[in-house]
């Protein structure tokens, strides 16, 4: 069968490209640009836990040695401290996390030294978190954007199913019942033929306007000035959110200003700007600079280096359809959000994790249009949500006082938003469950209650392979195999050959062989909320399908089958050429 063709050659095509070889499916990737991505500092992204998990697993690179993990995160408001989280150091794999997780002290604390942030530890605490809270409170990875593209591009160089294809700028497509047909423009122009193709071009998606799909939404949510610089601020390490600093500022006032650590005492600063189309100016920039750093540390302008500057400009856009025959969007050619603190990124690489699966079985075993049309109907409804949460909270944060401004609790409440966006969590930004999915499978009565609901991502427990080695689950994701979880408490402590053979395991290992798609049977001691003998069966992209009470073959069965989208349609056969010149 041909190649997917994957037009993008940014985050999100580059990792749809990844997960596709890693289920032994070839692409072509078109790239409009050299092949090679300028480095800008001020262009950082920021990942969550699931989604830099996926990108270290495809590119087999600690990313942590590109990208820099927060120590923590405070937030202020004028003089005064709201929240801070410490997060716990991070190591690689299962345990990394302390036991008792991030603490969230929710600090409510008078003035310091010339507005200057006091040591943590005074102060009010909420508590530690439960583990549930602790998984929400990972600590969130920095990277620039060249970074995150040339560890991709590292990974792909070594990888025989890829082949990405520069200067090519895709200019008309047609779409036939047996593949796609790409015509692209430049050095390397050409025909291409494939059995899909995946539109990850960007906000101004050549793919997108082929197939005539609407892109409604809003224009300029939020504009922020940026600037990329190496200092040493007075908490190494932290990012902060300061509301209505207090010091007097040239030009217009400031609302909000954000700083992320990066490695080796890098910092990306934002500046929210209002509402408008004024120019940032190189010496308004630079006003604004010094005195953002002279306030923080409390006198005079410290030394700093700046390393890349830029404005940063937020739109709210949602394609009406994210699938036309074997046509897909995904990323920014998809959906555009970014507003209080999100990261559209995050959706991004979701998208492609995702559709992979999907593609790759519809492509190894047949047309399946359940499963294939299921990739709109989740992503599309996840990301709509996010837009409507961060719609809402917007008139709220950004709506300029009135009566709000001197409702009690109204600032906490704000805080609490911002918070949850910057961090990825609440409404504005945990990652989205898909709970009213098509390939949910029906309600049975051997159905059992555990933490994570049907639809939503598992949790990343510890668990025992066939092999007999002990893995953190997220790395079984990906490989385009459903996965059958054991909760067995004590098979830790033995070898597998002491219990692989007794209790439930040969019925549930006969059952996991007779499943309609190849599947992999794991051990774990314990899943929040599962008792002894809960069977979970996830989907390759980590979404619970469902938990069982015990071995039920016939309903393990049926919820693997309506996982897949039910059974493969027929599907004409494809073209041999991969492509005419």
């Amino acid at each position: 069968m041909d190649p997917v063709i994957i037009v993008g050659a940014g985050p999100v095509g580059l990792t749809l490209a990844l997960a596709l070889a890693r289920q032994e499916v070839p692409s072509v990737v078109l790239d409009e640009g050299p092949g090679k991505d300028e480095q800008r500092l001020a262009r950082s992204v920021v990942l969550r836990e699931d989604t830099a998990a996926l990108v270290g697993r495809l590119t087999g690179l600690p990313l942590d040695d590109i990208g820099f993990r927060w120590a923590g995160w405070r937030s202020m408001r004028r003089k005064q401290v709201m929240r801070e989280v410490a997060f716990p150091e991070q190591a690689s794999g299962i345990g990394a996390r302390s036991a008792t997780g991030p603490r969230d002290t929710g600090l409510s604390r008078g003035d310091g030294p010339r507005g200057a942030v006091t040591a943590r530890g005074t102060g009010t605490s909420r508590g530690t978190e439960s583990p549930s809270e602790a998984e929400e409170f990972s600590a969130p990875l920095h990277i620039a954007q060249h970074e995150l593209t040339g560890a991709l591009r590292e990974a792909i160089v070594h990888e025989r199913l890829v082949k990405v294809a520069a200067d090519s700028r895709l200019d008309s497509l047609e779409q036939e019942t047996s593949g796609v047909t790409a015509h692209t423009r430049g050095s390397n122009g050409t025909w291409w033929r494939g059995s899909y193709l995946v539109g990850c071009d960007g906000p101004r998606s050549t793919v997108r306007k082929l197939q005539d799909i609407r892109f409604p939404g809003r224009t300029a949510v939020e504009r922020h000035a940026v600037a990329a610089l190496r200092a040493e601020l007075p908490w190494p390490g932290e990012a902060l959110l300061h509301r209505l600093p207090p010091w007097r500022t040239s030009g217009p006032s400031v609302g909000e200003v954000t700083a992320r650590p990066l490695a080796e005492d890098v910092w990306r600063l934002d500046w929210l700007l209002p509402p408008g189309k004024d120019l940032v100016t190189p010496d308004l920039l630079v006003a604004r600079i010094r005195e953002t750093l002279g306030g923080w540390s409390g006198g005079a302008t410290p030394a700093y280096e700046l390393l890349d500057t830029g404005v940063h400009t937020v739109h709210h856009r949602l394609a009406r359809r994210w699938r036309v025959g074997r046509v897909f969007l995904a990323g920014d050619a998809a959906h555009l959000l970014g507003a209080l603190g999100t990261q559209g990124l995050d959706e991004g690489l979701r998208d492609a994790d995702n559709l992979a699966w999907k593609l790759a079985l519809a492509w190894h075993h047949g047309r399946h249009e359940a499963l294939l049309d299921s990739y709109q109907t989740e992503r599309r409804a996840v990301v709509a949500a996010r837009l409507r949460a961060a719609d809402q909270a917007l008139p709220v944060l950004r709506g300029g006082g009135g009566l709000r401004a001197y409702v009690p609790g109204s600032a906490r409440g704000h805080d609490a938003l911002l918070t949850d966006g910057h961090l990825g969590r609440g409404p504005l930004g945990t990652p989205g469950a898909y709970a009213d999915s098509p390939l949910a499978p029906p309600p049975v009565e051997a159905q059992a209650p555990v933490a994570t609901e049907p639809g939503a991502p598992v949790t990343d427990v510890r668990v025992t392979a066939e092999d007999g080695s002990f893995v953190p689950l997220r790395e079984r994701l990906g490989r385009g195999v459903l996965l059958v979880v054991l909760i067995a408490p004590g098979t830790g402590v033995w070898e597998r050959k002491h219990w692989v053979t007794a209790g439930i395991m040969p019925r549930l290992a006969a059952a996991v062989t007779a499943l309609p798609h190849p599947a992999e049977l794991l051990v774990a001691e314990s899943y929040p909320g599962a008792a002894a003998h809960t069977v979970l069966l996830v989907r390759p992209d980590g979404h619970l399908v469902t938990a069982l009470s015990g071995v039920r073959p016939a309903d393990l069965y049926e919820a693997a089958e309506a996982a897949l989208g039910g059974p493969a349609t027929a599907e004409p056969a494809a073209e041999a050429t991969a492509g005419r010149s």
